[in-house]
């Protein structure tokens, strides 16, 4: 990972607008009668019901989803006490990530007070505003005592982050190494290097996994912590042991766990040596650790190590939990976050870390293959799951510990909400997903020995999408798979040109000279062409050995099309196929036509272009609204390419009255309902939100779909090939996991319909 420079961090704080943070208004306030119901007189109605009901905040104001972050600035990262105004930086930080992560609204709250109890007078006071407070770089041991006294008089959720957060992920990764390592937790001996609040806390919640108080020894920077030693604060003195040991190094001596919060390099190579067998060692300390990853590994092989930093493995990083167990208290409008909620975030990160890890995790690290392992015992902080997996589990464990106040009954509905709040629910997806689900086809995937065609295979068959089928160099297809740890056992693999498939692919040129004998395809030239993988794909397809057919990974869109309309082509009726986009934006699917095939269309390729585009579009789960595009508005100007599209319109509107379309418009009134309606008001999509842009030749199509995709955020699906014979379609040349993914899902519901007689047919 890039290191910064003081220059970037002090440039990326203060440019443009100063800091990180900003409050954005949720409702309309663009006209006079928009302010009267923001502010007087109509906010006046919301105030006198939560006078009558106080609970009625939650119902009329953003105290349900808004989090407090307090801080006086005593214990700031590595930092120490710099002060209320210099912990400003760190608390509106940790806002940017709750909103980022969890949409958990937050104001940061730097209060400069020492004083506990007036600190706890201080927040106290403020509470009404919020459902939820975070104490963040409070010292110890205050933080204890400031933490307690808020829980026992505020019925909102309150945790101290810096104790619990980072004993939560610890919590996880601990479990996970112990599984890897073959220990049991009741018979581990832990060495804890710090006696601050993190690590008071990880070792509190040690104890509540199963480590047994007798196997745990802490230490600070005297030495180990015993029970002979005077003055021990409360904190200490429940570690404090009675063992004739003194030091570190005699702690740590045949010890299963090293768990270090203090400082940097205290823990030497010798130490490490002598500790019990696949030792698991946290050095958690930053910026430096208590030993650095290359000292700790060179000292011995069988380590299994975490730390505080991003640039290795197992980073202990407390936005793995706080954003996520805030938002499943907040959800349930939890009176407090209790010991049961802790634990459950504990299991569900550490049950998380042991799943199949989605490819965008692996892209955001710039790593591939990404599996349960010894550099893999805690999940990574862009995996979009874990908002999913927390969230809902810390939501449980309040409803089950009885500090819900507003249980949740329907599980699947709140995940769809999690992801949707995040943006990582799309209904259009989560659509097709489901559709296919329900009887997954076999989809033969040619051009196959690639990383990315190989990943979106085992995540179909994972998923229960697909019955993916790969055609390639089946050698290479293994090695890419051994290189990234990918399990293909489940996985048929057809090497296409091996000697095991002379039958088949005998059988295949044979077929395929009887369909391209009159086209120019001789006999030998079928048998050249069955040895191909993407003639051999769609040749599987043709003799119904595979129900549908994808390629186009690793060559140009023409060249992997040929394949298809020679051996599938258009179905009866029809002129050609036609190709779809879909673009998936924050407002819902926008479909584009034709974007790959058709290069200058008639009047009547263009009606037929539509009406495909209509009848896919019903098979995906929408209600087809569709603008027919030009550079002109309703026969503002005469011939040329606006008079080809007016003509299509009329074919449409004449063959198709019950589809909602209408045309030739500019792309601006066609996406801009109120601007239509005050210029065209006689238009058929008035009271429409146009959700299909039909575009008049493949310059304008190829164009449009490449600009949306280049200067936004928005995701692509496709392209999807209209009017096929047989379901069959073409990748862009190195398209994502995620793309190949949603094609693989989109060809299963072509394979359903076409199955079940294509009853969305049209024409």
């Amino acid at each position: 990972m890039k290191k910064t420079t003081k220059k970037e961090a002090l440039d990326y704080h203060s440019s443009g607008r100063p800091g990180k943070i900003e409050v954005i208004p949720t409702k309309p306030n663009s006209t006079q009668y928009d302010l009267s119901l923001a502010y007087s007189p109509g906010v006046a109605e919301p105030c006198r019901e939560i006078e009558k009901n106080p609970d009625d905040i939650y119902k009329y104001t953003a105290a349900g989803n808004l989090v407090a972050v307090i801080s006086n600035g005593t214990a700031v990262l590595g930092l120490g006490d710099i002060g209320a105004k210099a912990s400003k930086p760190v608390m509106e930080g940790k806002g940017l990530l709750f909103k980022t992560f969890a949409d958990v609204d937050v104001f940061d709250i730097e209060i400069d007070e020492k004083d506990p109890d007036k600190l706890i007078e201080h927040v106290i006071a403020i509470a009404p505003t919020f459902g939820g407070i975070n104490l963040e770089d409070i010292k110890a041991p205050e933080c204890f005592y400031i933490e307690k006294r808020l829980k026992e008089e505020l019925d909102i959720p309150v945790m101290h982050d810096d104790q619990h957060g980072t004993a939560i992920i610890s919590g996880a990764g601990l479990l996970n190494a112990l599984e890897i390592g073959g220990k049991k937790i009741e018979e581990i001996k832990v060495v804890g290097n710090g006696a601050g609040a993190s690590g008071t806390a990880c070792l509190r919640i040690y104890k509540a996994l199963g480590v047994k108080p007798e196997n745990i020894i802490m230490c600070d920077s005297k030495g180990v912590i015993r029970k002979d030693r005077e003055k021990l604060s409360p904190e200490k003195a429940e570690f404090a042991t009675e063992r004739d040991i003194h030091t570190l190094a005699e702690a740590v001596k045949d010890a299963d766990m090293f768990l270090g919060l203090s400082v940097g390099n205290v823990l030497t190579q010798a130490m490490v040596k002598s500790m019990a067998p696949n030792p698991i060692i946290f050095a958690m300390a930053n910026p430096d650790p208590e030993i650095t990853w290359e000292d700790a590994h060179e000292a011995r092989g069988d380590i299994m190590m975490a730390t505080g930093r991003s640039d290795y493995p197992n980073q202990v990083n407390n936005v793995l939990g706080f954003p996520y167990i805030f938002r499943g208290a907040l959800d349930v409008r939890a009176t407090d976050i209790n010991e049961t909620m802790k634990l459950a975030a504990v299991y569900a990160l550490a049950n998380l870390a042991k799943k199949s890890v989605p490819e965008e995790v692996n892209i955001a690290y710039g790593l591939r293959g990404v599996t349960f392992s010894k550099e893999y015992i805690i999940p990574k902080p862009n995996d979009p799951r874990l908002i999913t997996e927390v969230a809902p589990a810390v939501a449980k464990a309040a409803m089950e510990s009885g500090v819900a106040q507003k249980p949740i009954v329907d599980w699947e509905a709140y995940k769809v909400e999690l992801r949707t709040r995040t943006g990582l629910e799309n209904k259009l997806v989560k659509q097709v997903y489901e559709q296919a689900k329900q009887n997954p086809k076999r989809v033969v995937i040619s051009q196959a020995d690639s990383y990315q065609v190989i990943r979106a295979a085992i995540t179909a068959k994972e998923q229960k999408v697909a019955e993916p089928i790969l055609v390639g160099n089946a050698t290479r297809i293994k090695q890419i798979a051994k290189e990234y740890h990918l399990d293909l056992s489940s996985i048929e693999i057809i090497d296409n040109v091996c000697t095991a498939q002379d039958e088949r692919r005998e059988h295949f040129a044979d077929e395929l000279f009887s369909l391209r004998q009159r086209k120019g395809v001789s006999k030998s030239a079928a048998h050249h062409l069955v040895t191909n993988s993407d003639y051999f794909g769609v040749m599987m397809l043709e003799t119904g050995q595979a129900d549908a057919f994808i390629t186009g990974q690793q060559t140009k869109y023409g060249e992997s099309l040929k394949p298809v309309i020679e051996v599938i082509g258009a179905r009866k009726g029809l002129n050609r196929v036609a190709a779809m986009y879909i673009i998936l934006t924050k407002q819902g699917p926008l479909f584009l036509a034709d974007v790959a095939v058709n290069r200058n269309p008639t009047a009547e390729i263009l009606s037929e272009i539509t009406v495909l585009a209509a009848e896919e579009i019903k098979k995906l789960g929408f209600q087809p609204r569709i603008a027919l595009l030009s550079y002109s508005n309703y026969g503002s100007v005469r011939g040329g390419n606006p008079a080809k599209v007016r003509d299509a319109v009329k074919i449409i509107h004449r063959d198709y009255p019950e589809l909602t379309v209408d045309g030739e418009m500019q792309a601006n009134f066609a996406l801009n309902p109120e601007l239509l309606k005050t210029r065209y008001p006689f238009s058929k999509l008035i009271g429409e939100q146009v959700n299909t842009l039909i575009f008049p030749n493949l310059s304008s199509g190829n164009i449009a779909y490449k600009l949306i995709s280049g200067v936004s955020d928005a995701e692509l699906i496709g392209p999807i090939l209209l009017g096929t014979r047989k379901p069959a379609h073409v990748l862009q040349l190195e398209s994502s996991v995620d793309e190949i993914l949603r094609l693989i899902s989109v060809a299963v519901v072509d394979a359903q319909y076409h199955e079940a007689g294509n009853k969305h047919n049209l024409m």
